[in-house]
């Protein structure tokens, strides 16, 4: 079916002549060939936004339609690609049109000719249906690929068996209910607009364990939880992702550069492939998926490379594996819609941005969740996002931060005051929040320490303590407190500088374990406790600070996980270093 161009404005194109075409479905466009999809249909006009540059194409070229929506492949070979925000391996069209990519190019997103060594995990006969699993792929060697019965399907098989195929070989056929027969595959397609079905979704309560201190203990993420990370320029919104995409306890982790710097996508390029995954001792990309919409690429594209990732995090999930993904960042994916609506002439909303900015960003963090998946083997999987947000100015009144709040239940706000101040991560502890505490509290209680939680209320409550006095210090002085206050600016200090502040470069202090976690507050917690009733029974608060065992506290985060047993006994050595002090030992004294 072939329409004419009728008016191009930018990344939007309008067409005529195509009667039978249907909203979202793919077209080519103008004599290039360029990719584009159908958003609006007024009578006979077609609006198409288009994912590559329109410069140069004209009214009367021609428009095709492909007859099927904007779709991703999946299957093996997916994983350790970069993927542009169509799902085009960019490596792949470099390599046809060199660094700088030619308009129309087209590749498939898996390799058509690798063969991949099949492992059949059921037999001729079987009785199977959406999410059973047909056999698996060793994709890499720290991933194994489950090969799915297509979310669609049900029936029995008529014949499988296991050998080396490509993705497109036929690798058994299932005949459904109505005797109708059906090709099964290495790969299926499925649409990026809608979500795949799964047979339950569960309560999350199992805590996203990361490694960043101030994000597990002080304000923690679920597997399946969403978060959303606000923050002015240059407050560590890129190296929070980064560290959450090396650090978290998932399976698979699907990075996407949305409206990113050229730059920062060349740095995750280039640190990935070469970091050690600490789950497996092999690089992290075997187990990574990238998909890249820098800010010079094509605007249109950027709203497609959040659902081509949210897509291809689902097909993961489905496998039974926990996928954490991460949006870097839906500011520019939320000025992306902004400018289409804009030339698509709609009533526009706050700030410019379309009316249906909320409901759009509710589409996509809504596709998180912990599920039991489709099939017969009882497979649990999860789906964490962690999408970043850039407010001009870090306003967090902007339109995308509040639409993002409303759907999200974790708010990691990043102050810029404490990046410039060389505090990171730069965590607002004052305002940001998680509302998954109370199931992440239990986790805490039964698997790490039963005061776990009690100690982050209390290390809380200095903090917010801390916030008082300051406004105290700063109109009257620091004479003017008593030495119990003194003492709370001091342990919150502690908690600022020995606790919250991680150094994501240094080899040791870049992640911390959950057990780690909870000695270093312990040891903060027993000594301000203990120090708080010496100073009530009169110990001058100077001769307590000065004690050897405040600079072991301050060493803490560079104690390695193998040594952790240091700091058991820092613990028991702060309790009868000040305990000694109390009874009035010569020893302690």
């Amino acid at each position: 079916m072939e329409g004419k161009i009728v008016r191009v404005a930018g990344p939007l194109v309008v067409a005529k002549g195509l009667p039978n075409v249907k909203m979202y479905e793919m077209v080519r466009v103008g004599e290039l060939e360029l990719f584009g999809e159908v958003i609006g249909l007024d009578n006979e006009l077609v609006y198409i936004q288009v994912y590559e540059e329109t410069q140069g194409i004209g009214p009367g070229e021609p428009v095709y339609a492909l007859g099927e929506p904007l779709s991703v492949e999946l299957g093996p070979g997916i994983v350790s690609q970069i993927y542009d925000g169509i799902q085009r391996p960019l490596n792949k069209l470099a390599e046809i049109s060199g660094d700088f990519l030619s308009r129309g190019l087209s590749f498939p997103a898996l390799d058509r000719e690798k063969k991949w060594n099949f492992e059949a995990r059921v037999k001729s006969g079987d009785y199977v249906e959406g999410g059973d699993i047909l056999g698996v792929v060793q994709e890499t060697s720290a991933l194994e690929h489950r090969i799915l019965v297509p979310p669609y399907l049900k029936g029995k098989l008529l014949e499988i068996k296991s050998g080396s195929y490509t993705v497109d070989e036929v690798i058994g056929i299932l005949e459904d209910e109505n005797g109708n027969r059906h090709e099964l595959k290495l790969m299926h397609k499925w649409p990026v607009r809608y979500q795949r079905p799964v047979k339950e979704k569960l309560p999350p309560q199992i805590p996203l364990i990361t490694g960043q201190r101030v994000l597990d203990t002080f304000f923690p993420l679920v597997k399946g939880g969403t978060a959303c990370v606000p923050g002015p320029f240059g407050s560590g919104k890129t190296i929070i992702q980064h560290q959450l995409a090396k650090w978290a306890d998932t399976e698979v982790v699907v990075y996407i550069g949305c409206g990113e710097r050229g730059n920062e996508m060349t740095e995750v390029l280039i640190e990935f492939p070469e970091l050690k995954d600490p789950r497996t001792g092999k690089p992290l990309m075997e187990r990574t998926i990238l998909i890249a919409n820098t800010s010079n690429m094509p605007v249109a594209a950027r709203e497609a490379s959040v659902f081509t990732g949210i897509t291809i995090a689902e097909y993961f999930r489905d496998m039974g594996y926990h996928v954490a993904l991460m949006a870097d960042s839906t500011s520019r994916w939320a000025e992306a819609m902004r400018e289409i609506s804009g030339r698509l002439g709609e009533m526009p909303g706050e700030e410019g941005y379309p009316a249906y900015l909320a409901s759009r960003v509710a589409s996509f963090y809504e596709r998180a969740g912990l599920v039991k998946c489709l099939g017969k083997e009882n497979k649990i999987g999860s789906v964490s996002i962690i999408g970043a947000v850039s407010p001009p100015g870090g306003d967090l009144s902007d339109p995308v931060v509040q639409a993002t709040l409303r759907v999200t239940k974790v708010f990691w706000g990043l102050d810029a005051r404490l990046a410039f101040s060389r505090h990171f991560p730069a965590v607002d502890w004052l305002v940001s929040y998680s509302l998954y505490l109370e199931p992440v509290s239990r986790y805490w209680k039964e698997n790490v320490a039963e005061d776990f939680y009690d100690l982050r209320q209390e290390a809380m409550a200095i903090l917010q303590r801390e916030a008082e006095l300051q406004d105290i210090v700063r109109l009257v002085g620091m004479e003017a407190l008593s030495p119990q206050d003194r003492l709370t600016l001091e342990t919150a200090r502690s908690i600022r500088e020995d606790f919250l502040h991680q150094n994501a470069l240094h080899e040791v202090d870049t992640y911390t374990s959950p057990y780690k976690q909870y000695l270093m507050l312990k040891n903060i917690m027993t000594f301000h406790s203990i120090a708080q009733s010496l100073i009530e029974e009169g110990y001058p608060l100077e001769d307590i600070l000065r004690l050897p065992e405040r600079e072991k506290i301050a060493r803490m985060k560079f104690v390695p996980e193998d040594r952790i047993n240091e700091l058991e006994a820092l613990l028991m050595e702060i309790k009868k270093r000040l305990e000694g002090i109390k009874e009035g030992t010569r020893e302690y004294a």
